[in-house]
């Protein structure tokens, strides 16, 4: 139990694919000028992460063992199934998500934070709990980024930030920020 807790922690804060390995920062910088918008995509890129971390556990276990080469192959077409999935989901259950979302919700398919967590779940060699686990971390921290990102954003709208620093430059410089501050989790959990 321990060990799921800190392969969750470690997903969610220290290992953050978005502030630590800098993974899908294009819906991170795209998606996130509003709260709401940017914790359901969160939430939806999450579920994506848990169906493709099931998903590649069971390619490795039973079907990858004797062709490994297929590997990455296999990978992004469970992803790009995932996602339709997702996307036929959202456009039915809330058709004003879908349209706030965008081109952000397909181009979850090629978010490289869900190929990483598919390649570093194959790599360190996670069972299938461990897989769920560390999908549900790594979702939450990439939900968690999100919202850090809106929040501040959204502030932002409501301060007199000078002129020169909006736009492009505020988001990068609030995003330096953010990932110096998740630096600080670096060395949670060693003895």
């Amino acid at each position: 139990m321990k060990e799921l807790v800190w392969i969750f922690l470690g997903a969610l804060v220290v290992n953050n694919f978005t502030l630590s390995y800098f993974l899908g920062l294009c819906p991170f910088f795209g998606v996130s000028g509003k709260l709401q918008t940017a914790f359901r995509l969160g939430l939806a890129t999450t579920f994506v992460m848990v169906i493709t971390a099931i998903a590649a556990w069971a390619l490795n276990t039973f079907v990858l063992v004797q062709f490994p080469y297929l590997r990455l192959l296999s990978f992004i077409v469970v992803i790009a199934s995932a996602v339709q999935f997702v996307e036929m989901v959202v456009k039915k259950a809330s058709p004003a998500l879908f349209a706030a979302l965008g081109i952000f919700l397909p181009l979850i398919t090629t978010n490289c934070a869900i190929l990483g967590l598919a390649l570093f779940q194959t790599s360190r060699g996670y069972g299938l709990l461990q897989g769920i686990v560390f999908a549900l971390g790594a979702g939450g921290g990439f939900t968690l980024a999100l919202a850090l990102m809106a929040s501040l954003r959204e502030e932002a709208k409501l301060s007199d930030v000078p002129a020169l620093a909006r736009g492009t430059a505020f988001n990068l410089l609030l995003a330096g920020i953010l990932a110096m501050a998740f630096m600080g989790f670096a060395g949670l959990g060693s003895s």
